[in-house]
């Protein structure tokens, strides 16, 4: 385990990470902001080595990716060279294809994330998959994510859970961590703030989310990373991810 497990989710960042130049920058404010863990998602497509190099730079450990979907199917090689490369355990995937709970496109993302799982494995990494809401709505009377658990049997196989979508879904996210012990890769720390009628993107502590209890249960299940995500920012995304950063902290979740 790294120094601290909290870290910052570049996609919260991701307008200021199109250019090499503007990944590096942006890489200096993370480091100062104080995390030391970060996870790459929406990152310009740059290569690996210069990628090892600016982290390295500013002492930022990538625990976790984002990359695309059609990267593991299509040259699934190059994602296992850029993850040893990077040294990254984890290779994340946003979300299965179309977004849906359609039984066809769950039935695809199953057949094929199973050879990618085994592939990925044989080569030491993680395959873990980042939920939304839609993998709570059930086909046949069942949870697309049980449907998913179910079916990709390989160990390496693993869950990036995001408190605000888990919750958006009408679960509570600490139960729900609880339950998934031993399957789950790290946590996305996101909170939901009601504004109106409507729920917004906020940072970790300016929301409606029971923080102390999804601690506990990141504590509880072995969690090692907790990664700081807002979708949308009403301010500065960096100070977004000061305003989170100092939350966590504060509470003693480093």
């Amino acid at each position: 385990m790294m120094d601290k497990r909290i870290g910052a989710q570049y996609f919260t960042i991701r307008d200021f990470c199109k250019t090499l130049e503007d990944f590096e920058k942006s890489c200096e404010k993370v480091s100062r902001i104080g995390y030391k863990t970060v996870q790459l998602s929406g990152i310009g497509n740059f290569c690996a080595e210069d990628v090892k190099r600016i982290l390295d730079k500013y002492d930022l450990f990538p625990v976790c990716t984002h990359r695309p979907w059609e990267n593991y199917v299509n040259d699934i090689d190059s994602e296992i060279r850029f993850h040893k490369t990077i040294g990254c355990p984890i290779a994340g995937i946003g979300s299965m294809p179309g977004f849906n709970a359609e039984k066809n496109t769950v039935k695809d993302f199953i057949e094929k994330a199973n050879v990618i799982t085994e592939k990925l494995s044989e080569n030491g990494l993680i395959f873990a998959y980042h939920n939304h809401a839609f993998e709570f709505q059930k086909i046949d009377g069942k949870y697309v994510i049980d449907i998913l658990t179910d079916s990709i049997k390989n160990d390496s196989f693993k869950y990036i859970i995001d408190a605000y979508w888990v919750s958006y879904a009408g679960i509570n996210a600490a139960e729900f961590i609880r339950k998934y012990k031993g399957k789950i890769a790290c946590v996305h720390f996101k909170d939901l703030k009601m504004k109106g009628n409507d729920s917004v993107f906020a940072p970790v502590g300016e929301g409606n989310l029971n923080w102390d209890d999804i601690i506990n249960a990141c504590n509880e299940s072995g969690v090692q990373y907790a990664l700081v995500e807002q979708d949308i920012c009403e301010k500065d995304p960096f100070e977004c991810l000061e305003d989170s950063y100092k939350f966590l902290s504060e509470k003693g979740f480093e």
